[in-house]
């Protein structure tokens, strides 16, 4: 991601394009995931992921060979973006849905932090030595490298012995994708918590449009110094999960969940005042650790509340959300930089996340109704959520 953005800036100089290249890779999450969440639900998780991540690996050594050769051009990366979208949205559900199955609901909160402690291990050295590869030797040697690295994935998903839990397909697709979504529609924990990463997806996850703009324009950094700056995010990112991954409670995390978003908000807001790349750092790390501890909470919250029979289609929905509107905030925040520059873009997202964050809080929308005052799930929780409503498993029990 670290060379993807800088070289469509070296290609086309444009924030605006650069934005594009984000709604590209993300829109197919619009189409896609919520029939991939079907999919999860009936095929097994590991095999599914077998596949895309073979893709994705394909996906970034043409691109690495399109770039060493010297023939890249602006419409192949937005080509290979919009394809990487696609082989996302099957990925995704698959992946998400698959923690669950590895340690069940009373680590989930764990495994999520977990993960996210070994994602952002990566985002603390990859930014870095990414601008360091760029500045050095080019993007395709960094685009090489993360071709490379997928073999190591593909080797760990062979080398594992978790059996396959399936469910097969009794309805039409369509009928299975409605019964997500009635779901969702009727447990207001989960559909307030939705409606609230959708807007804090558009607002305030547009990171790899702003930041190098941001790192090039308001800043003066070169390559090395915009990898610095992504680094310091992945490194406040990696300290929030490891805090979460240690000192985490169980079920649903409401009020981590609510700090997270706020404080997110609330440092994009201040980057409109910084000119320093050091106090620029500082706050990208906060940022960072903001971010994880609002999205690790968000996902294990909802993950906590669904039926397993459900996961697939519910993480689909969640996903779909999360990076379907991911589209219109990087074609916004492209399009305000574009005018106005990064840093009042910044300013403008974060008073627009902070907004809200209240807005959906306020309307009684966050999962208050499934959390105790220690964040821990109550036993009335199952009842509060469905509104009164009997249950999928007791539905399906009565039709017979």
């Amino acid at each position: 991601m670290t060379a993807q953005s800088w070289l469509v800036l070296t290609l086309t100089d444009s924030p605006f394009k650069l934005g594009l290249v984000g709604t590209l890779q993300f829109a197919p999450l619009l189409v896609f995931t919520l029939y991939a969440g079907v999919l999860a639900d009936r095929l097994p998780k590991r095999r599914i992921l077998l596949v895309t991540q073979s893709c994705l690996a394909f996906f970034a050594l043409v691109l690495a060979f399109l770039t060493l050769s010297g023939r890249v051009e602006f419409w192949h990366v937005a080509l290979l973006a919009a394809l990487v979208g696609t082989v996302r949205s099957f990925d995704t559900p698959a992946r998400q849905s698959f923690f669950v199955e590895m340690v069940g609901r009373e680590d989930l909160l764990n495994a999520i932090a977990l993960n996210s402690t070994v994602f952002n291990l990566a985002r603390v050295a990859g930014p870095a030595l990414g601008g360091l590869v760029i500045k050095a030797v080019g993007t395709g040697w960094a685009f090489l490298a993360n071709g490379l690295s997928f073999l190591a994935v593909i080797a760990a998903l062979t080398a594992m012995t978790t059996p396959d839990r399936v469910r097969p397909g009794r309805r039409g697709v369509g009928r299975e994708m409605r019964e997500g979504l009635a779901y969702i529609a009727r447990t207001p924990a989960v559909l307030g918590i939705i409606v609230l990463l959708g807007l804090v997806s558009t607002f305030a996850l547009n990171w790899n449009v702003l930041v190098p703009t941001f790192a090039r324009a308001a800043l003066g950094l070169d390559a090395g110094g915009y990898g610095l700056l992504m680094s310091s995010m992945g490194l406040g990112a990696l300290t929030g999960s490891v805090a979460l991954a240690t000192f985490g409670g169980r079920g649903p995390q409401a009020r981590a969940l609510l700090a997270g978003a706020l404080s997110l908000g609330t440092g994009l807001a201040v980057l409109c005042f910084v000119r320093a790349p050091a106090l620029a750092a500082a706050v990208l790390f906060c940022c960072g650790a903001a971010q994880v501890t609002y999205l690790a909470s968000s996902n294990t919250t909802v993950q906590s509340v669904v039926p397993d029979e459900l996961r697939g289609r519910v993480m689909g929905a969640y996903f779909q959300v999360f990076g379907g509107v991911a589209p219109l905030g990087a074609f916004l925040s492209g399009s305000l930089a574009e005018r106005y520059g990064a840093p009042v873009t910044f300013g403008v997202m974060g008073c627009l996340t902070v907004a809200a964050v209240l807005a959906v809080s306020a309307a009684g929308r966050l999962p208050q109704a499934v959390a105790g005052s220690d964040g821990r799930a109550r036993p009335e929780a199952d009842a509060a959520v469905e509104g009164g409503r009997p249950s999928l498993r007791a539905e399906r029990a009565s039709d017979g």
